[in-house]
């Protein structure tokens, strides 16, 4: 069976819950310490220093007999260019079960203006797509393709501030977000750690914490930081320091050795993970599916992990269907995360659902469908409806 088509477009994808909030979130009251932070036009509420107000790019991989798969990635209108005037091309008329040869002809044909960044979330999404479309054409969910459960279920955590709402949805383990950093001094760093304080009081010392700085940090703030929590027990510190600063992830490690480090949703493609496992940089890669080269790159990020006896827990991993067949399967992943999606205090995790046929967390655990492909219940008509 070959490839007829691919085509990519913007669509955006919010949930409409049905059931108001008991009360508003802290997630709502806090914004997230960014690099660019340092700079006072975006140290402030409704400062947008993430990307622009671009819409999310979808693939579409069509099949000779019509079968179609489907995958997402984010900065859309660059990142749909790179796949309808790129690589659509170049793939169009190969066949549908050839990923590995797909994804490596992708990377191959990006050397001129490299295969990461911007570059690599187009490979993800076509990626995506063709393991989607793959499944539908076997009729077996994508994770028996990547050799099948590994797990009964998938321990998750869920990311944001309203952690006492995550314990009573049924997480063990949560994560904090920064909303201050180098720029805000000995002041940002001492309500970071009332912060943690806080929240250590508020669900007690049986639930896992985590702390994510979304590479805003630099070497001497996150160690100075680190030290002072330590009473309160971090599972991990992620994401501290700029993705592309290998040395000072190497500095770090060799300061705080006891600390457990995490960090790889800002890295793309497997390379790098390579690099970072030769010197056990961190103790727990976080690549994200819909970022890192698709479903194919991290398998090879997960074996890679698996090698060297590093955990893998994929960004975002439980938000779509793509992470949470990848995570089923892999040895190497440990747990799952809900970040995007998370509801608001009474509001149930299934109103939240963005691509419909996403399996819910329920009590702290995950065990994704069985449908064919990544068991997504969408036709043309709701792809018309999201598109923008």
């Amino acid at each position: 069976m070959k490839i007829k088509e691919i085509r990519a477009f913007e669509i955006e994808l919010k949930p409409k819950p049905t059931t108001p909030p008991r009360v508003s979130g802290w997630t709502e009251s806090y914004r997230l310490n960014r690099p660019v932070a340092r700079y006072p036009q975006f140290d402030k509420p409704g400062a947008h220093v993430s990307y622009s107000d671009w819409k999310r790019p979808a693939c579409l991989v069509i099949a000779e007999d019509g079968t179609w798969g489907f995958g997402i990635s984010l900065y859309g209108p660059p990142v749909i260019s790179l796949i309808n005037d790129h690589f659509a091309p170049n793939l169009v008329g190969e066949n549908c079960m050839a990923i590995e040869k797909h994804w490596d002809m992708m990377v191959r044909l990006s050397s001129a203006f490299g295969a990461t960044g911007l570059t690599s979330y187009a490979i993800s999404a076509i990626d995506c797509a063709l393991w989607d479309l793959k499944g539908k054409l076997l009729q077996r969910p994508v994770y028996e393709l990547l050799g099948g459960p590994q797990k009964d279920k998938i321990f998750c955590y869920a990311s944001g501030f309203d952690q006492e709402w995550y314990v009573e949805l049924g997480f063990k383990a949560t994560k904090l977000f920064t909303p201050w950093g180098p720029s805000h001094g000995l002041e940002g760093m001492l309500k970071l750690e009332e912060l943690v304080a806080t929240t250590r009081d508020k669900i007690g010392y049986n639930v896992e914490l985590a702390l994510d700085a979304w590479t805003a940090f630099d070497p001497e703030f996150t160690v100075r930081l680190v030290e002072r929590l330590r009473p309160y027990q971090l599972k991990w510190m992620e994401d501290y320091i700029q993705a592309d600063d290998l040395m000072g992830y190497e500095a770090i490690r060799q300061r705080i050795p006891w600390q457990t480090l995490a960090t790889g949703e800002h890295w793309y493609l497997p390379t790098i993970f390579a690099a970072a496992a030769s010197k056990r940089l961190v103790d727990i890669f976080q690549p994200d599916v819909l970022w890192c080269g698709g479903i194919t790159a991290a398998v090879k990020i997960c074996h890679i992990a698996e090698a060297h006896n590093i955990s893998v827990i994929c960004h975002g991993g439980m938000n779509y269907p793509y992470g949470q067949h990848l995570s089923f399967a892999m040895p190497a992943v440990i747990w799952g995360e809900k970040s995007e999606g998370v509801s608001a205090p009474g509001v149930p995790l299934a109103e939240m659902v963005k691509l419909p046929g996403t399996a819910v967390i329920k009590d702290g655990y995950l065990v994704p469908s069985d449908a064919p492909g990544f068991g997504l219940e969408i036709d043309e008509a709701w792809i018309e409806s999201m598109t923008v």
